[in-house]
């Protein structure tokens, strides 16, 4: 199997939001293998227009009728950049005070859009394939938060843990929700769910405004399947397969005897193995069973060599406190060694409120000017940055270059008209950091480099029944922040 990654749940100017539809396609193509760009398409029991709800009321049904009005064109648009290079599903996103949020993921082109009062009487009613994926979940029930005994497993598979909102697996958590939709309720959590008998699997998505699936830090969904195509991610979806990040991509495989993440088996006797690696080292692996740690152990200690003479180093840019895009155009290239990967990690202009109108119209918010030309020994790249919005809210851009390399290698960095050289081995102890001029300006990070070795860690246990259904969570944290949720194994005695 491989591992693919992707969002599932985001939004431009196809409803309410902001940025162009194409825009947003080509910068899923970028970076992501594959996307849906949501368009808001109903609440069937929103509140009573009156003076004090007339503005939310308003926008929301001119969103809603924008998104009827283009259907056709948005179907026929998502078609057209389905391929090798990106897999696109058709998805549009109902509101609900009863049910909670759902958007619906369609691999079938030709998905409609229709008007139900649930989510399963749209599935029902749409005569195609089609999920119906929880999301922002955490919120108060009845406020659209999940309602967890409204909950069907048959139409959702798997379950949207983290976004742009916030973490909802367990209350306190990393990642709470400070949108002004209001809390996490304890109640709401993914937790409870798993408590109250639900099964379901993970994904994470970034429900990001403005026309930038994938936006760094938000969320995505992770999964395995065989191959890079509609069927194949569909059915990997379906089964459960998949689990969320945040941050980085940590690669993560997850097992209980054979049965791999989102699997349901019969086992007395538990062979438990959890495998990950990430772009910074990992700080720490959890295994879970029954919402109860079991396992826990540090990431590997981080050493400066590497068996395999495997490093990554992370050049970051963004910081000012000026509120126009700034233009970076860098190549990184190694003496002595040779590229393997380059990760690119970008961010979206931050959209926090999609009733902030000031962008409203905008195609341009978020156009796509990233690129990134890797060669063997060289690799170019070019970014755009705005100002972090506060100290909490990073709006910095990074790539993530993995290299293989003795420790005398020269590492040279130019960018923006500097250029800095260091061998690998003064970078493994120590980066740096440079201003492009002398005052609260723009400035970019060469990060210390870590070997591979710090960037991978595994656990293992055995493990014997518990209760008639035990359920087995794991999760990884690297030491940047970056984390991942990953899908439950259920296992009967």
């Amino acid at each position: 199997m491989e591992l693919f990654w992707g969002d599932l749940h985001n939004h431009c100017g196809i409803s309410y939001g902001f940025g162009g539809l194409e825009n947003a396609l080509k910068i899923a193509r970028l970076h992501l293998d594959f996307c849906g760009v949501t368009g808001h398409a109903m609440w069937p029991d929103m509140y009573e227009r009156n003076e004090e709800t007339a503005f939310i009321v308003d926008f929301h049904r001119r969103g809603f009728q924008k998104l009827l009005d283009g259907w056709p064109q948005v179907q026929q648009t998502v078609n057209d950049y389905n391929g090798r290079e990106l897999v696109t599903f058709q998805t549009y996103e109902m509101h609900s005070s009863r049910y909670g949020d759902h958007h619906f993921v369609s691999p079938d082109g030709h998905f409609p859009l229709i008007y139900r009062d649930s989510p399963a009487q749209l599935i029902r009613d749409s005569g195609c394939r089609a999920i119906a994926v929880p999301h922002h979940i955490g919120y108060v029930p009845g406020y659209r938060g999940i309602a967890w005994d409204e909950f069907d497993a048959s139409i959702s598979p798997v379950i949207e843990v983290c976004s742009k909102h916030g973490c909802s697996v367990r209350d306190p958590g990393a990642y709470s929700y400070y949108h002004d939709m209001g809390p996490l309720d304890p109640r709401s959590t993914v937790e409870q769910g798993l408590r109250r008998g639900k099964r379901f699997a993970f994904v994470g998505s970034t429900d990001h405004h403005a026309g930038f699936p994938g936006s760094y830090g938000d969320g995505l969904a992770a999964v395995w399947t065989e191959e890079k195509t509609r069927e194949g991610l569909w059915e990997a979806l379906l089964r459960g397969h998949t689990y969320a990040a945040a941050g980085d991509r940590i690669a993560c495989s997850f097992f209980v005897n054979d049965a791999m993440m989102g699997d349901t088996l019969s086992a007395a006797s538990r062979s438990i193995r959890l495998q990950a690696e990430g772009d910074a080292s990992i700080e720490w692996m959890t295994v879970r069973k029954n919402g109860q740690v079991i396992a826990s152990a540090p990431g590997p200690a981080c050493g400066r060599q590497d068996p395999e003479h495997r490093y990554k180093l992370r050049v970051e840019m963004g910081w000012s406190s000026s509120p126009d895009r700034y233009h970076w155009e860098g190549e990184l290239s190694v003496d002595g060694g040779e590229i393997l990967r380059v990760q690119p990690y970008l961010r979206g202009m931050n959209v926090l409120s999609p009733g902030d109108e000031k962008n409203a119209g905008q195609d341009g918010v978020n156009a796509p000017v990233h690129s990134l030309d890797q060669h063997r020994h060289s690799a170019r790249f070019v970014t755009e940055t705005v100002c972090n919005q506060t100290t909490l809210h990073p709006q910095t851009n990074a790539f993530v270059f993995e290299i293989r390399a003795e420790p005398d290698a020269r590492i040279t960095l130019r960018i923006n008209g500097q250029t800095h050289q260091s061998r690998l081995s003064e970078l493994l102890e120590c980066g740096y950091a440079a201003h492009m001029k002398p005052w609260h300006a723009h400035a970019f990070k060469m990060h210390t480099a870590l070997p591979a070795t710090a960037c991978r860690a595994s656990l293992a246990l055995q493990d014997t029944p518990s209760q008639a259904m035990d359920i087995y969570q794991a999760e990884v944290v690297q030491a940047n922040g970056s984390r991942a949720w990953i899908s439950p194994i259920f296992v009967q005695a």
